[in-house]
Parts: C-alpha cells; sequence; structure tokens
C-alpha cells in the first residue's frame, strides 16, 4: 500500500509543479501531493507496526534502517517541491 500511496504522491507533486509552469490553479494538486505524503508515511509506519506485533525482528533490522534515510530523504524533498511554486509566486511578486 505504502509504494502505491507513494507512487500517487510523486505523481500529485509533478502534476503540481506543471500546473504551476502552465499558468494554472495548482493549489489543489499541491495539497495532494502533501497529503499522499502523509499517508504514505503513515501506511509504512503501519507496516513496521505489524512486523513489532509478529515479532518479526529480522524483518526489522533488515528493512527499517535504510527506509529510515529514504522516508526522511524523501519527505523533505517532497515538500520542498510541493511548496515550491508558493515560494517562487512570492518571490516574483516582489
Amino acid at each position: 500500500m505504502w509504494l502505491l500511496l507513494g507512487l500517487i504522491a510523486i505523481a500529485a507533486t509533478f502534476i503540481n509543479l506543471y500546473m504551476y509552469k502552465t499558468g494554472k490553479d495548482y493549489k489543489l494538486a499541491m495539497a495532494a501531493g502533501l497529503s499522499f505524503t502523509a499517508l504514505t508515511l503513515c501506511s509504512e509506519y503501519s507496516l513496521v507496526s505489524r512486523w513489532v506485533k509478529a515479532e518479526d525482528w529480522s524483518a526489522l533490522l533488515d528493512v527499517v534502517p535504510g527506509m529510515e534515510r529514504a522516508l526522511w530523504f524523501l519527505t523533505i524533498v517532497s515538500i520542498l517541491l510541493n511548496i515550491a511554486p508558493v515560494l517562487l509566486e512570492l518571490r516574483n511578486k516582489k
């Protein structure tokens, strides 16, 4: 599930940037990109929670250290890309 949500978040982010570039209202796409990023993180957390409940320590030891760095990086990139049009709009108004 987290993979599907992540792909939707990426698609929404690119739609956000495309809509800004073409001069259309991008705010709904921005909200969708950030929302699906949050849902992706929640879904990944649920997966880890299931592994803890099942006491699947090998899965946790194998996946969590690498995923932590990846999730931090991708979340920061998602936030920056989704708010970039707002920042560019503010810069152009000055």
